[in-house]
């Protein structure tokens, strides 16, 4: 029990969790923003397949890059969980369960984006059959549907942490509000999306800027433990 408590109170586990936000936060702009989105014309598996064949290791270097988001998911969740958990032990195991279930839905999203870049090369070389656009197109779709699954599980695993960092008072009260506000917004986006409605790009933008916030804060601050 006593080194339970040591544990819950280790000084380094709140910078460890700042690192882990700064990485994932950083290295899925990345791979999204840099590496893989460019190549997708909006409309145009033939467009967009061609981009992937003809740019094989940028497409390589953003899956890769994805691995890196996944595994600093994987730490950050059960840190968070780590810390978090004598706030609320039942609703800090629901969020790592949820962010752990977001984690296994971004890998899947980005073997389908593997597949797709294979399908895509063989695509380019016999001259877009038919029958490769449609592996294609189902290939792209599989990437897309799972992995605005996994930011759903995200935006609620994440709503849950930020609700305990609320309560915990480890952070600036302002600074857990914002990430109660983002992720709550960014989950109402995607739930939309996934029943193809159009959503304004600005409804998922303030995730990013609290997640390099809170990142920051705690590599630099760690937490408040009074």
């Amino acid at each position: 029990m006593i080194v339970n408590k040591q544990m819950s109170l280790d000084k380094n586990s709140p910078r460890f969790a700042g690192a882990a936000f700064l990485l994932q936060a950083v290295a899925s702009a990345v791979a999204g923003l840099v590496l893989l989105r460019p190549l997708i014309v909006s409309g145009n598996i033939i467009d967009s397949m061609t981009n992937m064949a003809n740019k094989a290791l940028q497409v390589r270097a953003g899956i890769v890059v994805e691995m890196i988001t996944v595994t600093a998911l994987v730490v950050l969740s059960v840190l968070l969980y780590v810390i978090l958990k004598e706030q609320n032990r039942n609703i800090a195991f629901v969020a790592l369960g949820l962010r752990l279930t977001e984690v296994s839905l971004l890998a899947v999203s980005r073997v389908a984006t593997f597949a797709l870049l294979r399908i895509s090369q063989e695509s380019a070389i016999a001259g877009h059959p038919a029958y490769l656009q449609t592996l294609g197109n189902l290939a792209y779709e599989t990437q897309e549907v799972a992995y605005s699954l996994s930011m759903v599980f995200f935006t609620l695993g994440g709503t849950l942490f930020y609700y305990l960092l609320f309560k915990s008072r480890y952070v600036p009260r302002a600074l857990a509000i914002f990430g109660l506000i983002a992720a709550p917004l960014a989950l109402v986006g995607e739930l939309f999306g996934l029943f193809d409605f159009a959503v304004p790009i600005v409804v998922f933008i303030p995730n990013l800027p609290f997640e390099l916030a809170i990142g920051i804060w705690l590599l630099v601050k760690g937490i408040k433990d009074d």
